[in-house]
């Protein structure tokens, strides 16, 4: 059965654990993918410690760093930053103890050219695999953003099926906004998915609204996470908001899904 999530949100986080008492979620920590964050080590220690300081739910994820960080670039400097902030970020996910981050492919898809799909597809793998074993504690999900298709992120899900510790992040609303017949992100990438993140929206813009605010058939969804998806171990509630956290619970209690 799938772990639901909430984003905890540190200058109240007593609200926060009150509701992942109320309703037995989890932490996914949106604090760490911030560069302002991951630059002054103090700021970022002292979040850690403030978390840390409290009794927290025993499954957690975090978001990792994605702000131009680019693996697959053609500049070697520019790959170079990205793999530190990949690094920052499993190394804070350690000492939280969290059980997965979340990374995103960062693809343009307006980029159709053979030689960018190449190296995106080429750079990505031998980096992961070069990394992850590093991490082998920590599962690492590839997040769908501006994608318009399954297509990427599968075919690198393929190539890195025989390591363990990584696997998809399907954006739900990410994909009804950019991508193509949501049954085929389902059908495409059900067999990777151990992660997804859950919002509502107008059906044109990431508007991050509660569960049942926006436009999104939340019918379907229960079907395929019933279905196809019922692999997903956990899944984030990603609207940041404490009424709209508990709105979305609410919606998703009377619809069934939790």
């Amino acid at each position: 059965m799938s772990k639901f999530l909430i984003i905890p949100c540190p200058d109240n986080i007593e609200e926060s654990l009150r509701l992942a008492e109320e309703y037995d979620f989890g932490f996914e920590y949106n604090d760490f993918f911030i560069p302002d964050v991951l630059d002054n080590k103090r700021l970022t220690d002292e979040l850690i410690a403030r978390y840390k300081g409290h009794e927290l739910p025993q499954v957690c994820t975090m978001h990792g760093a994605f702000f131009d960080v680019i693996l697959f670039s053609d500049d070697k400097r520019i790959r170079r930053i990205s793999e530190e902030r990949v690094r920052e970020s499993l190394d804070i996910a350690r000492e939280l103890g969290v059980k997965g981050v979340v990374f995103h492919t960062n693809h343009n898809p307006a980029l159709t050219a053979d030689f960018y799909i190449k190296n995106w597809f080429e750079r990505n793998e031998i980096f992961w695999r070069s990394i992850l074993p590093e991490y082998s504690d920590i599962q690492v999900y590839m997040e769908n953003m501006f994608d318009d298709s399954p297509k990427m992120l599968s075919g690198l899900a393929r190539r890195l099926s025989d390591v363990p510790n990584f696997g998809v992040c399907l954006d739900y609303a990410h994909a009804v906004i950019y991508g193509s017949d949501i049954e085929e992100w389902v059908n495409t990438l059900s067999p990777y998915v151990k992660h997804m993140h859950i919002n509502d929206n107008d059906l044109k813009n990431d508007l991050h609204l509660a569960v049942g605010d926006g436009k999104i058939d939340w019918k379907l969804f229960d079907t395929h996470f019933k279905g196809k998806l019922c692999g997903a171990e956990t899944v984030l509630i990603e609207t940041s908001c404490p009424k709209n956290q508990r709105r979305s619970a609410e919606f998703l209690r009377k619809q069934g899904i939790i």
